[in-house]
């Protein structure tokens, strides 16, 4: 950042503001989706925090780097968003022609969404040396579902502290708090979070990797056997915005029994999501044509299966997915 650069964007120079911001525009984003958990609401919370960036910037001293005056703004305003009552309400089951068995429990984050590897490609977010955290373990689902769990302030400092590494002097400034009160919140979230937290995502090896293709060959064939050979004893299966979940291999043998009743058959599209193998999947139909039925983002554990979580299909685009495709 240049002081001739800064001077125009603050004197109204639009073009300025976007070379000042623009390098920081996609951490800022993937910051927004950990504290979040929904690439929608990140989207919307980041062009807030833009627009406040640019109507507040007069007032920007430098101080503090013009990246950490960013997250500041970026992680009050998904306070903000946190804290309101107006996100996404679990859905009703509306699968047609489809019972689902009886969940083992309801979800309590239906507005979790995945994130999208290509939307990370290239990415590399500095991290201070108190970050506990690879990369792709802070945005595994397990890790992105845990933290929603965390009140809005302990989220935000463990965020901060943990994952990206910022000083506690500077979380505390940005959070408007006391040193000793931001340890305190770090500390709490901590002892949940470990607690709460699953499988992180590793390197796939090969023997993943043929673990993968024959879960495509069984889930595209229906063949429930198969599948539940591939699964560990805990499996866990969660489909937000519908809050029904099922764990273990009874429970998801007879949700499979449910969902590929009646002839219904599936073929999947490989893409990756949130550091893990994921697939589009798509209904085939009688006209020839498959329609998208939703996002399946596999956790691994042991050449096994021990999570899925199967999105809408409303998340297909993000991950350049068409919303139907020709059959073959």
């Amino acid at each position: 950042m240049t002081t001739a650069l800064l001077n125009r964007a603050k004197a109204g120079d639009g073009a300025a503001f976007q070379e000042l911001i623009d390098p920081f525009r996609r951490e800022l984003h993937v910051h927004c989706y950990r504290m979040l958990g929904s690439y929608q609401d990140a989207e919307d919370v980041l062009q807030e925090t833009l627009l406040a960036a640019w109507t507040g910037l007069a007032r920007f001293e430098g101080r503090s780097s013009l990246r950490t005056w960013l997250y500041r703004i970026a992680t009050n305003s998904c306070l903000n968003a946190r804290r309101s009552e107006s996100r996404r309400p679990p859905k009703e089951w509306d699968v047609p022609h489809v019972q689902p068995p009886e969940p083992t429990r309801l979800g309590e984050v239906p507005w979790l969404e995945p994130y999208p590897d290509l939307a990370l490609a290239g990415l590399t977010i500095p991290l201070g040396p108190e970050a506990r955290y690879e990369q792709s373990e802070s945005m595994s689902l397990a890790f992105v579902t845990a933290v929603q769990a965390l009140p809005p302030r302990q989220v935000a400092v463990l965020v901060l502290r943990d994952v990206l590494g910022f000083p506690a002097q500077e979380v505390a400034e940005m959070l408007e708090t006391t040193v000793s009160a931001a340890n305190s919140a770090l500390k709490r979230a901590r002892a949940t979070l470990y607690q709460r937290r699953g499988d992180p995502p590793a390197v796939t090896t090969p023997a993943e990797q043929d673990l993968i293709e024959r879960f495509v060959r069984a889930y595209g064939s229906a063949d429930i056997d198969g599948l539940v050979a591939l699964l560990t004893d805990d499996i866990f299966i969660s489909m937000p915005p519908l809050p029904f979940e099922y764990e273990g291999l009874d429970a998801v043998a007879g949700f499979f029994a449910a969902v590929f009743g009646r002839g219904r058959t599936v073929d999947l599209v490989p893409t990756s999501a949130n550091g893990q193998p994921a697939f589009g999947a798509y209904l085939r139909g009688p006209d020839g044509v498959s329609h998208g039925n939703g996002l399946i983002v596999l956790t691994l554990r042991d050449t096994r299966i021990c999570a899925m979580t199967r999105f809408e299909n409303g998340v297909l685009p993000h991950f350049g997915l068409p919303r139907s495709l020709r059959s073959e």
